[in-house]
């Protein structure tokens, strides 16, 4: 069977779920929250999106600071990082992922993230790869 979005009863698959997760100092509502401050420089650009009150305002003002250099580099380790903190540390969304079994996991979408889900049956699913391992 295949998962194909993250809605619906699959929406705790989703980096927008509400599951505090902690990277470096702070803790963040979010993976999305989290995410979008690892790949920032400054550290009150960091605190900005940790007090976002959506991981969609997280998301886009994650685009509006500056990058740190290396983050093409880094940026699936940092993903994979925060995403095994978010079901590691809440034992509930473990059993979820758990119960997925060797279901196959897509990150659907319609705005056309073809490096982290699939759009139209394209893309790379770096996500998805991710929650299946």
């Amino acid at each position: 069977m295949t998962i194909e979005r993250f809605n619906g009863e699959y929406q705790f698959l989703s980096n927008f779920y509400p599951a505090a997760v902690r990277h470096g100092q702070m803790v963040y509502k979010t993976v999305e929250h989290a995410y979008q401050a690892a790949k920032l420089i400054n550290l009150q650009d960091m605190v900005t999106i940790r007090d976002c009150f959506t991981p969609s305002e997280a998301k886009r003002l994650g685009n509006r600071f500056p990058i740190r250099p290396d983050w093409e580099k880094i940026k699936i380790d940092v993903m994979t990082e925060l995403v095994r903190k978010k079901f590691t540390n809440h034992k509930p969304l473990r059993k979820l992922l758990l119960d997925t079994g060797s279901h196959v996991l897509i990150e659907g979408n319609y705005w056309h993230d073809y490096f982290w889900g699939m759009c139209n049956a394209k893309g790379e699913n770096n996500l998805g790869k991710i929650l299946m391992q």
